[in-house]
């Protein structure tokens, strides 16, 4: 890996990441598709047509279906999915917080039951790199605990101190995956999380540790499960001058427009979220004016697109009206084409935000793009 910044407005940087699989373009958006699929019958050459540079994946669902085993014997991921861009696979690590009424943390790793069939599972630091390996992901995500940041402080820097012991059990595992002849990606690379909730102490302390530890990359994880923005703000600016200025930032999970601004200008180049997605399959899009939820009666005669001067293929070929009668009919078609303009728009607005960075006019860009997405367009 060699990640080269090329430019920096105030903390808010630009960034080139070459990788096995091909170079990522920094701030960027990783569209989410847990299962090796966007759900919306989004496919990979619909991706390339968007622009999308990476694709998420998740460790623990691609373990409990179809199993990393058989993925691995298909050749892997990226050949399994038809998809020959970067590939980054979070660890597992979230579902245990999400999955909490289904596991128990030990020190040497986790015992869920599956939330499919209820069978028992144990993954560990180690289980997790080797799933993670047999995808052959090109960044692989170290196993952690992501504490409820509502939880004691007690609790949280015992959390996090077990996190920091399953880092270094991942890097040795990763380790000795990557020396293995018969290893699909012999380049895999492992980017550590920053854990404490909203704990200021507890981050920065976690994050000069793990920073010493010689990492491809680091993210910050637990934001964006409950608490406000401005408490995510905060954990941001307190932690992220701890982190390595010369390795790429990741913020997990996060998030919508507004929030990836402002974490853009805090010094974070790596996202992704659910939420272009799962709103888009509910009819509600994103546009340089706000959200729309396609929905509402005063779009049955719009033969609008859904945002005039958008390149998206649902902007280039159909009408607001149309789309909402998809919706009324239950036709998927409708879902699709409101998931393709929602990841067009957030992989669009990660160029403009590169562009304005190397153009050192970010803080112009993102108070005129706040103040436009401000607008309600169901007002």
């Amino acid at each position: 890996m060699r990640y080269q910044r090329i430019a920096a407005d105030g903390r808010a940087k630009r960034a080139r990441m070459e990788t096995v699989h091909g170079v990522i373009q920094t701030p960027v958006f990783m569209n989410v598709g847990t299962v090796a699929a966007i759900k919306g019958a989004v496919s990979t050459d619909d991706l390339r047509q968007i622009g999308t540079q990476v694709q998420l994946s998740n460790t623990y669902h691609l373990h409990v279906r179809t199993g990393d085993k058989v993925i691995r014997e298909l050749g892997g991921l990226h050949r399994f999915m038809n998809w020959d861009r970067p590939i980054l696979t979070d660890s597992g690590g979230f579902q245990v917080f999400s999955l909490s009424g289904l596991r128990k943390i030990k020190e040497e790793g986790v015992y869920f039951r599956s939330h499919i069939d209820g069978r028992k599972i144990f993954m560990g630091p180690e289980e997790s790199m080797q799933i993670q390996s047999n995808l052959g992901s090109t960044i692989a995500m170290a196993f952690d605990e992501c504490p409820s940041s509502r939880a004691d402080l007690s609790y949280i820097q015992n959390s996090v101190n077990r996190t920091t012991r399953w880092l270094e059990r991942c890097q040795k595992e990763m380790e000795r995956l990557n020396g293995q002849a018969d290893t699909i990606n012999q380049e895999q690379l492992l980017f550590g999380i920053n854990q404490g909730g909203v704990a200021e102490d507890i981050r920065i302390s976690h994050a000069k540790t793990i920073s010493a530890m010689g990492l491809d990359g680091y993210a910050i994880g637990g934001l964006a499960v409950g608490e406000s923005h401005e408490e995510m703000y905060r954990i941001l600016d307190v932690t992220v001058p701890y982190l390595p200025e010369d390795k790429p930032t990741y913020l997990m999970g996060v998030g919508t427009p507004a929030n990836i601004l402002e974490a853009v200008d805090r010094g974070v180049d790596f996202f992704d979220c659910v939420y272009p997605s799962r709103n888009g399959r509910h009819s509600h899009v994103y546009t340089n004016h706000g959200k729309m939820n396609l929905m509402n009666q005063k779009y049955e005669r719009d033969m609008r697109p859904i945002e005039e001067g958008c390149g998206c293929p649902a902007c280039r070929s159909y009408s607001r009206a149309y789309i909402r009668h998809l919706f009324k009919a239950k036709e998927m078609l409708g879902m699709r084409l409101c998931v393709l303009h929602n990841l067009y728009f957030y992989n669009t607005m990660m160029k403009e935000i590169r562009d304005a960075i190397e153009q050192h006019r970010y803080k112009a860009y993102k108070a005129e793009k706040l103040g436009r997405m401000a607008e309600r367009q169901d007002a």
